[in-house]
Order: structure tokens, then C-alpha cells, then sequence
């Protein structure tokens, strides 16, 4: 891609999410509300090729599905990613309540599904789909109220606050319903951002996550979810067959990790699957983005030029036998010496700078 969002009070409310054609503002008393804060958000994917030059069975969402629709409009916004989907990954990003704040997430289909026929990127894709539409109407933090209005006005506020780990439950669930999802799992890493507090709020399950830099340092790096080694926590439709064991191979929404933490102008936040975290090691991406920071690049090619120059690093490491990658140094730690360099698999990238309004 990358897929730009600019959030913040002026910004007009994204109708579709992750276009970035401007479209009405919304005349209503508190979404003219001042927002101290503003993000710039763009998402960037690469898909590994098929192992030995197989092509998988796939079976994906029908185009005339509500997340087939949603799919493909995603895929196919003014920018592409490095590869026509994102393989068994997919994300979202979208603007929540009254330009309040952007919510964001990226999540792992488990490929070992692939095994019994099933296609590891619904179940991924789905979880991503409910997650937008439940974020769309939802708070980042209280809802926000007029204080020029009397107590009963105020109380009229639509929508609830929704934190990261609500949102993944709902989510979850909706998964669950879905009919044309038999079996799957998937990891998940959600993320909102206010832009009145400048909050970051997040909920991690699994071994995707999430990093903050600051001041060309990593200031928080989530710590991944796992079983054992290679193994990561996830979210799991289980099919009937299975059900007595769905204890090792599922988990709830609440194993979750929670993190909050406040925001400063300038912090950059990369939401990612293991894609990323398997082949490159923190100093190299703090590095990258260190670079383009000094670009004199505008914000928003700032976030563009970040996914595109983490991906195409990440992509060169994974096919780089002769140099060790975070995931070899992982298997040696597990006594699993005989894997050696990168390790091809799917990558997608959401990217956040954040701008304080002065």
C-alpha cells in the first residue's frame, strides 16, 4: 500500500475506512471539539510465497459477503502493498467516534489449519472486520460531552468507550457466528489512539504486537504470547471433532496482555505480526526510522516511506541464510540448533506517528 488515515478534530469523518479522498466534516457539536493530538496511520503488507513452490487451497470469502466487500475495498485503496494480500495476515484501521481517536489492529492466521483443508486467512480476516465495525462506534476513552449543555443533553451522548480488550471480545465472538468460518485461529494486537488524551491503549493475544519509539529508542516493545516455543497463544474456532481438546490449542480474549501508556509528539507506533519480529531485531528498525525522520519528508511520507523501507529490509533477512535473525537466536534457545537464518512468512505492518496540535 501504505493506506493513509490523518486523524485529529478537522479531519472529516472516513465514511469508507482507509481512503484517503477527504469527504464532508460532520457538523455536529463535538466533533468541531479541539484535538490535541493527530495521527498519521498507514498499513503495508508483504506475503510470503507459497512453501515449495506449492500453491495453497484457498477458500475465501465470497466478493458479494460483507467482509468479502470489506476485503477487497481494503485491498484494493489507492496504495498497494508489496503483494496482492497480505497471505494469512490481515488489519484494520479505522477512525472511531466523532474523530475521537483511530483504532488499529494486525493478526496472524495460524497456518497449521492449512493441514486439514481450512483457509487460515478467514479466520484472521473476520476477526479484523468485526473489530472495525466495532470500533467505528465506539469511544476511545469517556464519551465526550458538550459541558455548555445541561446534565440531562449530555446524557443523550451516543456510543460507549470501548477499550482494546472489549473490542477484541465482541470481535471474537462475532468470529465465532460466522458460518463460512468452520475451524481457524489467529492472533491478534489491537490498538487505540485518543486524540484528545493521547492514550494509547492496547490488547495483545499471541505472539503479533506492537512497538513504541521515542526519541529514536524503543520505549516499549509488547513481549510476544506463547505455549512453548513457536507455539503463540491464539484465538481458535474449534470444530466439533476437536472440542475435547480445545484447551491446547485455543485461548479467551481475556489471556490478553492490556498496556496504556500516554503519548508524546513525535512517538512512532508499529503494530505487527511475527513476520517482523522473527526477522528483524529492534536496532534495525529504530535505525530505519531514524533515517527517515531526518528526510525532511511531510508526515505522511514520513509513514509511508517507514512500512516500505521495515518491509523491504524484513523481506531481504528472511531469505538471508547466512545471517542470524531473532528467530534463530530464539530456536537456539529452545535447543532447536539446526534453524539457521530468516524465516519466510507473512508480514503486515501498521504504522502511527503521532503530532501534538499546538
Amino acid at each position: 500500500m501504505p493506506l493513509r488515515s490523518h486523524v485529529s478534530g478537522k479531519v472529516p469523518t472516513l465514511r469508507r475506512p482507509f481512503t484517503s479522498r477527504m469527504l464532508r466534516t460532520s457538523h455536529h457539536n463535538m466533533s468541531t471539539m479541539p484535538r490535541p493530538y493527530r495521527f498519521h496511520v498507514c498499513a503495508n503488507w508483504l506475503a510470503a510465497p507459497p512453501e515449495h513452490g506449492l500453491k495453497k487451497r484457498t477458500t475465501p470469502f465470497a466478493p458479494d459477503t460483507a467482509i468479502g466487500l470489506w476485503r477487497d475495498h481494503v485491498l484494493t485503496s489507492p496504495r498497494r502493498g508489496f503483494s496482492k494480500t497480505p497471505g494469512e495476515d490481515f488489519f484494520y484501521v479505522q477512525e472511531m467516534r466523532n474523530q475521537s481517536g483511530v483504532s488499529f489492529g494486525v493478526a496472524d492466521g495460524v497456518a497449521g489449519w492449512a493441514l486439514s483443508g481450512v483457509d487460515p486467512s478467514l479466520f484472521s480476516q473476520a476477526l479484523m472486520y468485526h473489530s472495525h465495525r466495532y470500533a467505528k462506534v465506539g469511544w476511545p476513552g469517556e464519551p465526550e460531552v458538550d459541558t455548555t449543555q445541561d446534565y440531562e443533553a449530555r446524557e443523550a451522548v451516543e456510543g460507549w468507550e470501548l477499550h482494546p480488550l472489549e473490542c477484541l471480545k465482541l470481535a471474537y465472538q462475532a468470529t465465532l457466528r460466522e458460518r463460512d468460518i468452520i475451524a481457524g485461529s489467529s492472533t491478534a494486537c489491537l490498538i487505540n489512539l485518543n486524540a484528545s488524551s493521547g492514550l494509547l491503549r492496547a490488547a495483545n493475544l499471541g505472539d503479533s504486537g506492537f512497538m513504541i519509539i521515542r526519541s529514536s529508542a524503543v520505549f516499549h516493545r509488547q513481549r510476544a504470547q506463547t505455549h512453548f516455543f513457536n507455539c503463540p497463544r491464539q484465538l481458535a474456532k474449534v470444530p466439533a471433532i476437536l472440542q475435547g481438546r480445545s484447551d491446547r490449542i485455543t485461548d479467551p480474549p481475556e489471556a490478553a496482555d492490556i498496556y496504556e501508556t500516554k503519548l508524546r509528539d513525535g512517538d512512532l507506533i508499529i503494530a505487527y505480526t511475527d513476520g517482523l519480529s522473527d526477522n528483524v531485531f529492534n536496532h534495525e528498525i529504530t535505525s530505519i526510522c531514524s533515517l527517515i525522520s531526518r528526510s525532511g519528508a511531510s508526515e505522511n511520507a514520513q509513514v509511508q516511506l517507514t512500512s516500505d523501507r521495515i518491509i523491504e529490509y524484513a523481506r531481504a533477512c528472511m531469505y538471508n541464510d547466512r545471517r542470524t535473525s531473532p528467530f534463530e537466536k530464539m530456536a537456539a534457545m529452545n535447543g532447536k540448533y539446526h534453524f539457521t537464518g530468516g524465516k519466510p512468512d507473512d508480514i503486515t505492518l501498521v504504522v502511527a506517528l503521532v503530532r501534538e496540535v499546538i
